[in-house]
């Protein structure tokens, strides 16, 4: 067996800190494999809001641990003097196949696939309690320099909530279960049949935020899987023979980050729902931050009875 990282061995390599760290031991059992654990209780500030009275880990938070573990074993190799931002650039086949609740352990595995030209390594790892797997991914790990924002956003475009905006945050929480800290969509802005923009305005002060080191403050790419799949739940459970039911994640074919999103950002989140015959609802989505594309995904969510 490997050396076992603590607490300390692994925030000296990972930058991430409360409420976002994924991890409370690790260790590298070969060259290639690592594995982790994360003990869930109902102290874990996401629980509060995902869902009350029904705490289940968010499954972007599962993606989150497995991402850090990835980043544990390959940060020396991607980013040798700690100096740059290694991101998850892709995440793929993420299937979530089962809850982890307050209570249980969440076992972490992470084997690294491939390093390509110290720049980029391919991850495929796995998540699980005692009742066996809860998800599995494979994810590409990039470097990227700690930038900043260099430029003021466009203020009061179309986006920006108005007198006629069809769903407020208000409306929203009656369709959704999701509240804070993890609701993550301020308002719909335009609903047309099967398609939905939604708008998320990313502030400095969001708990999420705690985390960030050496005041290097950038969304999680987990966290914008999430934005997309509540936009489109919310557009879903909107139709009337939705009404009272919820949404579950179920899984990522592929999404992929294109550039980093800083507070200040108001995201302009595009997707498209087609209605199914069946309870699963499919479908690819955008993020805008002034008009540019950031991310994309293609994903599922299952639409249950409450």
């Amino acid at each position: 067996m490997g050396q076992v990282f603590g607490t300390r061995e692994i925030k000296a390599v990972l930058p991430q800190r409360y409420p976002m760290l994924m991890l409370d031991r690790a260790e590298q059992e070969s060259e290639q494999k690592w594995i982790a654990v994360k003990n869930l209780t109902m102290n874990e500030i996401f629980f509060q809001g995902h869902f009350p009275n029904h705490p289940i880990m968010p499954g972007v938070q599962q993606v989150e641990a497995m991402k850090q573990l990835g980043e544990l074993a390959v940060r020396s190799t991607l980013d040798p003097e700690g100096k740059n931002d290694v991101y998850m650039r892709v995440v793929e086949k993420v299937k979530f196949r089962r809850p982890n609740n307050p209570g249980d352990r969440m076992k972490v595995e992470a084997e690294i696939v491939e390093i390509r030209d110290n720049s980029e390594a391919v991850v495929k790892a796995k998540t699980m309690n005692n009742g066996g797997a809860t998800c599995e991914a494979t994810i590409t790990l990039a470097v990227r320099p700690r930038k900043s924002a260099t430029k003021m956003p466009e203020l009061y475009g179309e986006f920006d909530k108005h007198a006629e905006t069809p769903l407020d945050v208000l409306k929203i929480m009656s369709l959704v279960p999701h509240r804070y800290p993890f609701l993550l969509i301020d308002n719909i802005a335009k609903v047309d049949g099967d398609h939905v923009q939604a708008v998320k305005n990313v502030s400095v002060n969001e708990e999420i935020f705690s985390h960030c080191p050496d005041d290097y403050a950038v969304m999680p790419e987990s966290l914008l899987c999430e934005i997309v799949a509540q936009s489109g739940c919310a557009l879903v459970l909107s139709r009337p023979e939705n009404v009272g039911k919820i949404g579950y994640f179920m899984s990522i074919d592929r999404a992929e980050i294109f550039e980093p999103v800083f507070p200040g950002d108001q995201l302009v989140i595009d997707i498209t729902l087609p209605p199914g015959k069946s309870k699963f609802g499919k479908g690819t989505g955008t993020i805008k931050v002034d008009g540019k594309v950031v991310f994309e995904i293609t994903l599922m969510f299952a639409i249950v009875d409450a």
